[in-house]
């Protein structure tokens, strides 16, 4: 017969399923929330008007493409400077830097991963946005570029802090092996450290991509918010809107179960399921059966 385990030990076994099924439940009726608020919008507005290039709720025009456009640029701007920086940066730490200065950056680092973003904002306004404006000479220094570069200032110490402990997980003797027959310190890195880290890598960044997509405050205050299709060669150098700061700039001033009210909530839908596709995602490659990896020195 099985030995039944101490109270103790069940009560913390029970309380931590509890804990994860209330996070399942949590999400779901957070789904169920916005479902509710936002699903009338399609039966208020027809489609081909959500589908529109105008966005002014004050004379009903519900176009929402320039909101997913602005976030589709300054996310992708955005995963273009922090990708090559996080990854490389993490492959410093991880691989050339000495201890001395481990000790100072990986510190650096968490820190800065949990820095305010309103406070990237303030920065955003009152340093980069100027700097951006005089030095392209533009007529504004509030774009999508400005947006684009504090999200990867946001989303760079996710990507190096994650990245890192993924390189740190490799076995040393990988390196060693790699070392023996005659592969210098780069070429270990390239074609035996990071392929052997590249779930984790790879985590990383969809991890760090991910919590630029659901960014508001230092986007909203430095992009401009101006509601414009993004479709010029110079999309990147004008002011757009995001959809984070949509609903953040105008949910205050709606009038509950309006048309406009219902159709911030079909946002909210739209990001949650990108946010809850990027997680997923995320979760499939973590778990996956390793393949290359545990054959790169075999």
């Amino acid at each position: 017969m099985k030995e039944q385990a101490p109270l103790p030990e069940r009560i913390i076994t029970r309380g931590i399923q509890a804990a994860g099924y209330s996070s399942i439940l949590f999400v779901l009726l957070i789904l169920y929330f916005l479902i509710s608020e936002g699903a009338p919008a399609v039966f208020e507005v027809p489609l081909k008007d959500l589908l529109t290039v105008r966005w002014y709720p004050i004379e009903a025009y519900f176009g929402i493409l320039p909101l997913l456009l602005g976030s589709l640029i300054v996310t992708l701007g955005a995963a273009l400077i922090a990708i090559p920086a996080g990854v490389g940066t993490a492959v410093f730490i991880s691989e050339v830097a000495p201890g001395w200065m481990k000790e100072i950056l990986k510190p650096l680092v968490e820190v800065l991963a949990g820095f305010p973003s309103v406070m990237l904002g303030f920065l955003g306004i009152l340093i980069v946005s100027p700097g951006l404006r005089q030095a392209l000479r533009l007529p504004t220094g509030l774009t999508a570029l400005t947006g684009s570069l504090l999200l990867a200032g946001i989303a760079i110490p996710t990507i190096v802090s994650i990245a890192e402990d993924a390189l740190n997980n490799v076995p040393r003797a990988y390196r060693e092996a790699s070392w023996a027959v005659g592969a210098t310190r780069w070429q270990t890195i390239w074609g035996v450290t990071l392929p052997a880290a590249r779930s984790g890598v790879l985590m990383a960044v969809i991890l760090g991509v991910g919590r630029s997509i659901g960014e508001t405050m230092a986007v909203m205050m430095v992009t401009g918010n101006a509601p414009v299709m993004p479709l010029k060669w110079n999309a990147l150098f004008s002011p757009i809107r995001t959809m984070t700061a949509t609903i953040a700039s105008e949910m205050g001033e709606v009038a509950t179960g309006s048309t406009h009210y219902h159709v911030l909530f079909l946002i909210g839908i739209i990001l949650f399921l990108i946010s809850l596709a990027v997680n997923i995602t995320a979760t499939m490659i973590v778990f996956r059966r390793p393949k290359r990896s545990e054959r790169i020195l075999s």
